[in-house]
């Protein structure tokens, strides 16, 4: 009896590790850039590991968004966005599958601007002036396709062995 219930436990630690390497996959082959200037940023400075963290991790966040929004499914979410920026896509997520409608971002460009780096390395707060191509399709029918600037103000917080978005808010301007 044990051993059955072993084998499932492994099987399913299995799947659950399949399936975040598979989202992370997705998310890598995102061809979003993403630069950052830290200079300004402060009270502490910020290190330059830090910094190739945080882009790296950026920039799978944008390709876990591209391909929840593109497939409407909110699992590739779970990973780099946590808190309030999770439920607000998620709940961008539901509301596409209600509609049949889903968008697809193309040629993907950030410009990061660090604001903020907390004393204790616990969050950092980010500008982001995204540029990027987006189409709304319904199925696989083009009914709206343009070009945006769109700026964000981003929150990110360390977790066990990355950086997640906490806040990813669209504003008019900084």
């Amino acid at each position: 009896m044990k051993r059955r219930g072993m084998g499932a436990a492994i099987k399913t630690a299995t799947a659950i590790v399949a399936a975040a390497f598979a989202v992370y996959s997705v998310a890598q082959d995102t061809p979003a850039k993403v630069q950052l200037n830290s200079e300004k940023a402060g009270p502490r400075a910020v290190e330059s590991l830090t910094e190739r963290g945080i882009v790296r991790d950026y920039r799978v966040a944008w390709g876990s968004l591209e391909h929840a929004l593109e497939f409407n499914v909110a699992d590739p979410l779970s990973g780099p966005f946590i808190g309030e920026a999770k439920q607000q896509l998620t709940q961008t997520v539901s509301a596409q599958q209600r509609s049949g409608l889903r968008q697809r971002f193309l040629d993907q460009n950030h410009k990061l601007e660090g604001v903020f780096y907390a004393p204790e390395g616990d969050v950092i707060e980010l500008h982001d002036t995204a540029k990027y191509r987006r189409q709304i399709l319904d199925g696989s029918k083009v009914i709206q396709d343009e070009d945006l600037v769109v700026r964000y103000v981003v929150l990110m917080t360390p977790s066990a062995d990355r950086w997640v978005v906490r806040q990813l808010q669209a504003v008019p301007q900084f």
